[in-house]
């Protein structure tokens, strides 16, 4: 593949994957030490903590996308190229794509992760989730096509069940997601679906442990279901799910669910890279990382993110899977790569926690920085704020700003749009809806 040559003996770092970790990464990087390729399989970076907005109908897929290469235009050092990693080759320091072979210095890895079925092959064939923008607008055109197809079914049963909607897992993914769609349920539905009727439409939050938010305080848990169910949603705790076969929802204790609408939040795993040796990747797909963010046994190969696992005593099963903790690995590796390229001794990482957050709804959230604990209007403001500071992009901020400024005093939002692939490219879509939103290429089945 043709790239422009390094000047001035840059190294040729390569980045796969343009979410926080290595957008943030490609930024930080000396041009004076290196050229950098950044690699991804869509040409815009995503802000994943409001696309359940998206899939809600409170925002639209724009206003949380950035192009990537508007974010470079002043970063003549980074290069762009649109592309599916097939894997890589650490003993000759190439990486395998669809546009050929790519030679690295440095290669960090990414990728992000994926949703995680626990090999419920069935469950994963029929149920949603929410890892990147098409998959955010698949969920939003099954809620509202399950709408329009109630309108016309003789079934009471059928109706219920699509109606019904069953969320499954209780971070701050499942709890967002339910806050919002019981608003839309109180609000808006009724207005525009008047033939229906809404007091009849159930949404179940499901969680398999004792209690919700688990990455953070029992208080926070204990307010936001407190929360949701002064919102009409019910939530279960203990409650694992057992399969879901499109209708019905089935429960470890032999409980039914009938809804045509599963969304899966219940838990994610690294998303797979070819070529990585056995030894340097966990059981969950996470790749083991020392405290330097380099793979185990391997020599010039980094990853930062989601994907990256690093253990110490204190933190098992590694850090938690946030931006926060992406954005501070790539600022870090930053400096230590120029660290080893000018000889300096290379700092470990460390994360500096500087607190959690989660929304259900108008006037309703949990946000804790330390030992301080906020809940209801003074900790939805701090959410917002933190959001939409965090958003790449004025003109962004400023269509989101408008969106919840509008949506806040009219209690309504005009986004709520079937768009419907056409039938040529409807399974590229959904195949394309199932993916991480790395530079990742999954394997036909039976490959």
């Amino acid at each position: 593949m043709d790239l422009p040559k390094p000047k001035n003996k840059q190294k040729m770092v390569v980045i796969i994957g343009a979410g926080f970790a290595g957008l943030t990464l490609a930024r930080r990087l000396s041009s004076k030490y290196f050229q950098v390729l950044l690699l991804d399989k869509n040409n815009y970076h995503q802000f994943q903590p409001l696309l359940y907005q998206v899939a809600t109908c409170g925002l639209e897929p724009s206003s949380i996308s950035f192009p990537l290469r508007k974010a470079f235009q002043r970063n003549p050092n980074v290069f762009i190229r649109i592309t599916e990693v097939q894997g890589i080759d650490a003993g000759t320091n190439t990486i395998n794509t669809s546009i050929g072979d790519i030679a690295y210095d440095y290669l960090v890895l990414a990728h992000g992760a994926e949703t995680n079925y626990f090999m419920k092959m069935q469950l994963q064939q029929n149920a949603l989730s929410m890892k990147s923008v098409s998959e955010a607008l698949l969920l939003r055109n099954t809620l509202l096509q399950n709408y329009e197809q109630a309108l016309t079914s003789k079934s009471a049963e059928e109706k219920a069940a699509l109606l019904n909607v069953v969320i499954v897992g209780g971070g701050p993914t499942g709890v967002e997601l339910a806050g919002a769609i019981a608003e839309m349920k109180m609000t808006i539905l009724p207005k525009e679906y008047t033939e229906l009727n809404f007091q009849t439409m159930e949404i179940y939050l499901l969680e398999a442990a004792p209690g919700l938010l688990n990455g953070m305080s029992e208080y926070a848990g204990i307010t936001v279901r407190e929360y949701l169910q002064n919102l009409g949603v019910k939530v279960q705790l203990n409650a694992t799910v057992q399969d879901y076969d499109g209708q019905s929802v089935l429960l470890s204790n032999g409980e039914s669910i009938h809804s045509r609408c599963l969304i899966w939040a219940a838990g994610v795993k690294g998303a797979d890279m070819q070529g990585l040796p056995a030894s340097s990747v966990a059981s969950n797909n996470r790749i083991l990382v020392d405290e330097f963010n380099r793979v185990n046994n391997l020599q010039r190969v980094f990853a930062i993110g989601d994907v990256a696992l690093m253990r110490d005593e204190q933190l098992v099963k590694g850090h938690p899977q946030v931006a926060p903790v992406a954005i501070q690995q790539a600022k870090l590796l930053a400096k230590n790569l120029k660290s080893l390229e000018t000889q300096k001794q290379m700092l470990p990482f460390q994360y500096r926690d500087k607190g959690s957050m989660a929304t259900v709804g108008r006037n309703l959230a949990v946000a804790e920085m330390g030992a301080i604990k906020v809940r209801g209007f003074v900790a939805w403001l701090i959410w917002m704020m933190v959001h939409l500071m965090s958003i790449i992009g004025i003109k962004n901020r400023i269509f989101i700003l408008i969106n919840w400024v509008w949506q806040y005093i009219t209690y309504d939002q005009s986004l709520r749009l079937i768009i419907k692939p056409s039938k040529k490219n409807h399974e590229k879509i959904i195949l394309h809806a199932t993916s991480g939103h790395g530079a990742i290429r999954k394997p036909a089945v039976g490959m």
